[in-house]
């Protein structure tokens, strides 16, 4: 069975630059909602503004049989952070930011998560020649690397985006990503691959996810779909279908058994019956992904006859026969 977990942010109410979507909901009515979307039992919970009481949140995850697959340690928010928190020119910019991170370090620890995941979205630029780009990227070397040397045990995956809420993110790609991780040169930091992401910026993730597999560096998912455009958090499946079946494929080929975590909006559709989608979903691609490589998908895969490849994604993905 696949493992599937949602950012809990978005079980209660959404914004975006021109409505509010849904109602408020306390992480208990949160976790309630939990119990009732299909085919989910783990959830990545953002610090510090969802909850910081740990025996609290623990309290109501084991009453619920919920698992807490991460903490996400956002960095973007706080008014000091708008012109860039790990990467500002201000010292004790950055050390805010870092203490963000070690605090949802220390979170973890006490709710039994066992990773920290941080999308740097407020570092980064918009024009030519507003960023010393050398200075920027020693500054991310330096504060994620001071966060991920405090409490190894606890994981450190660095998220990346092309932008938002920068023009364009210093973390923008899975290969800057990984390169800014062996720069770091702790073994307990990897990479959140955010499906959507990948899409937007104009890139395969499948691709990008065999890179961080071969790599050797641990890896975690956020799953959601769009239209290439922008970030629209859909969920999965919705526009790049057969894409997802491939990254499902590869996720299977790699062993995965993390949780695959729901980085979906739901906005103007039930919150309960969007997330179930996205879990019904991705097990139901992730049997027919077998069944094909059952029947020789995965033997064909790199050969010269691509034709061979489709009849056999035509009936065992699509069932055309």
């Amino acid at each position: 069975m696949v493992k599937m977990a949602i950012i809990t942010s978005f079980l209660g109410r959404t914004t975006d630059r021109f409505h509010e979507y849904n109602q408020p909901k306390t992480l208990e009515e949160k976790f309630d909602m939990i119990k009732k979307i299909e085919g989910t039992d783990g959830v990545e919970i953002v610090s510090p503004y969802e909850v910081m009481d740990p025996e609290t949140t623990l309290k109501l995850a084991k009453e619920r049989d919920i698992k807490i697959a991460a903490i996400n340690a956002n960095v973007k928010k706080e008014p000091e952070f708008r012109d860039g928190g790990l990467t500002s020119d201000n010292k004790d910019v950055r050390a805010k930011a870092v203490k963000i991170i070690k605090d949802a370090k220390d979170f973890a620890e006490k709710v039994g998560a066992d990773k920290v995941t941080c999308c740097p979205l407020s570092d980064g630029y918009e024009f030519a020649f507003q960023a010393d780009y050398a200075v920027t990227w020693k500054r991310l070397v330096e504060t994620f690397g001071e966060a991920a040397d405090y409490k190894k045990n606890i994981k450190l995956f660095i998220e990346y985006k092309p932008s938002e809420t920068r023009g364009t993110c210093f973390v923008n790609n899975a290969a800057k990503t990984l390169l800014l991780v062996r720069d770091i040169g702790i073994k307990e930091v990897g990479v959140t691959l955010d499906f959507g992401h990948s899409i937007y910026g104009g890139y395969n993730p499948a691709e990008e996810l065999v890179l961080l597999a071969e790599s050797g560096h641990p890896y975690y998912i956020h799953t959601n779909d769009n239209d290439g455009r922008w970030d629209w958090d859909y969920f999965c499946g919705t526009k790049h279908m057969l894409e997802y079946v491939e990254f499902l494929y590869y996720l299977k080929k790699y062993g995965y058994n993390d949780y695959i975590t729901s980085d979906t909006s739901p906005t103007r559709w039930d919150i309960i019956e969007t997330f179930s989608i996205n879990a019904r979903v991705t097990q139901k691609l992730w049997n027919l992904v077998e069944k094909a490589d059952q029947n020789g998908l995965g033997r064909l895969i790199g050969s010269s006859d691509y034709l061979k490849i489709w009849k056999i994604i035509e009936e065992n993905i699509f069932s055309l026969k």
